[in-house]
């Protein structure tokens, strides 16, 4: 394994760095590589919360469930007091969740720490269908169209940040690009 490059020193100051898009779109893969860019970092992934809720856990559908709307945003708000704790104590946080949608104000409106940048990962949809193909874990199960997803997430969500299309690109060519134009995702 190759030691990934060195940043700009004006890049690697603590700050957060929001990482999202549709499932399957590549957040995970690429918000590890990207904190392991920084000197002091913490790859903060949201779904983590999700999964130390041992009873009572409400699963999101496309129909909708205010149960399970309640417990994405006390979900986002730990994520969010999270990364203000660990930007205070000095690192680098990539925050790495599904922020779509009516959620993503929201939770952009709880991280008090700046620098603060987003990027939203947005391949293509045949590309999206290829990754889930190769997954071990599924995100589209039940009702969900990974089609119907996509735009309703493209239509719906704030065009705020850095919005990249990887489609194209290895995870490690992502994390390039997402350095590069890291002034341009600072919101």
């Amino acid at each position: 394994m190759t030691e990934p490059r060195p940043l700009p020193a004006d890049l690697d100051v603590p700050q957060v760095i929001v990482v999202t898009g549709v499932m399957a779109a590549g957040k995970s893969t690429v918000s590890q590589l990207l904190a392991e860019r920084f000197s002091r970092s913490v790859h903060l992934r949201g779904d983590e919360f999700r999964r130390m809720v041992v009873r009572g856990r409400a699963e999101m559908s496309p129909q909708g469930d205010p149960e399970a709307e309640r417990q994405v945003a006390l979900r986002h708000a730990i994520a969010a007091r999270t990364a203000n704790l660990y930007a205070e104590a000095g690192f680098t946080v990539v925050v790495q969740d599904l922020f779509v949608g009516a959620t993503l104000e929201p939770f952009l409106a709880q991280v008090q720490a700046r620098p603060l940048s987003l990027v939203m990962l947005a391949p293509d949809v045949d590309t999206v269908m290829r990754r889930e193909a190769e997954r071990v874990k599924t995100g589209y199960k039940d009702n969900w169209s990974i089609r119907a997803f996509d735009e309703k997430v493209k239509s719906e969500t704030p065009r705020i940040g850095l919005w990249l299309d990887s489609s194209m690109q290895t995870p490690e060519e992502t994390v390039d690009e997402i350095v590069r134009l890291l002034p341009e995702a600072r919101i």
